[in-house]
């Protein structure tokens, strides 16, 4: 059913509303996760929290906070209702904060998710893994926030536990920031080598062409699943329908003059409109986690044998089960 129409006839049933009502509407919180810098965020996200206000009656706030974990605990003691993470911080969010998925973000470009990157300057001297690796602690490292999937857990797992490496004793420093600090970082000099993202890398080439033309990409992951988009569980069942409603028809329902508006919205988020979603989807995050703690309980020469037999069974144990889990749940 049309928008418009939807609006004409609301304006003809109900009364129009006084400013007092409009104050007293239910409010939301959404909270987005820190990218990037919060003016560059707020440039591309203010316009679909608008749009979700207007077609809701919702008032919705943008909640933005310095980490990832901002977010996380924002939304543990109430203060964050509805949230944009990465696959990383949104298993946190699950288990610690009374979190559920209900929508995934679906790539602009129809890629089936994203990829973790190793990004350096274009005229650096290092081409591969062997050359970051070498572990003769020359080099200055930059790796994502500690609840980044991309930045942070992918490279973690891949890349060092893998392979037994901890990054401090591999590298001259070790420093978390966000993926747009991270490249910047990177195409500067002001570290030899930096965690990051295919869309983030997407995006820099927009808003920062210059910067963009001075990185190389030296690696890449496995494929990462797209972003989840987050409600706390207690959120009452009107509102959940409310915003699920909205996600799932923002740039499919309307006219078609509506339809343009909320994909350039959406193009900006270098996203196409979402796809539902479920807890499931954190699957694979959740064994890439486990991994990381296998490769590292592997590699762990304090440990007694015994021990370590110990904690390999016991992780493999749980491996085994959440993949038994992830085949027995149906996709969406």
């Amino acid at each position: 059913m049309l928008k418009s129409f939807f609006a004409g006839l609301a304006l003809t049933v109900l009364p129009v509303l006084t400013l007092a009502q409009a104050q007293d509407a239910q409010t939301i919180n959404f909270g987005i996760i820190s990218t990037e810098s919060s003016q560059n965020l707020k440039t591309t996200w203010e316009p679909f929290i608008a749009d979700m206000a207007k077609e809701t009656g919702l008032n919705v706030k943008p909640f933005f906070a310095t980490d990832y974990a901002g977010v996380i605990e924002a939304m543990r003691f109430g203060k964050v209702q509805l949230a944009w993470y990465g696959n990383k911080s949104a298993m946190e969010a699950v288990d610690r904060a009374d979190a559920e998925i209900f929508a995934q973000t679906a790539d602009a470009e129809g890629n089936p998710g994203y990829w973790s990157v190793l990004v350096t300057s274009v005229d650096s001297p290092l081409n591969d893994l062997n050359d970051v690796l070498k572990c003769d602690k020359t080099l200055n490292f930059g790796i994502g926030d500690p609840n980044s999937t991309s930045g942070y857990l992918v490279p973690m797992t891949y890349i060092f536990a893998e392979k037994n490496v901890e990054p401090k004793e591999c590298f001259k420093t070790v420093r978390n920031a966000n993926h747009e600090t991270n490249a910047m970082a990177a195409a500067n000099k002001q570290v030899d080598v930096a965690a990051n993202n295919t869309e983030n890398m997407r995006r820099l080439e927009v808003t920062n062409p210059e910067a963009f033309k001075k990185l190389k990409v030296i690696w890449q992951s496995p494929l990462i699943p797209a972003d989840p988009l987050v409600w706390r569980s207690d959120l009452d069942q009107a509102t959940k329908d409310k915003l699920y409603t909205f996600i799932m028809t923002y740039g499919r329902n309307g006219t078609p003059e509506e339809i343009a508006h909320d994909r350039q919205v959406l193009k900006a988020l270098q996203w196409a409109p979402f796809r539902p979603s479920s807890n499931a989807q954190l699957y694979p995050i959740r064994t890439l986690e486990l991994t990381k703690q296998l490769f590292k309980v592997k590699g762990d020469q304090t440990l007694a044998e015994a021990d370590r037999q110990a904690k390999v069974a016991e992780l493999e144990a749980k491996i085994a089960e959440v993949n038994k889990q992830a085949t027995e749940t149906p996709s969406m």
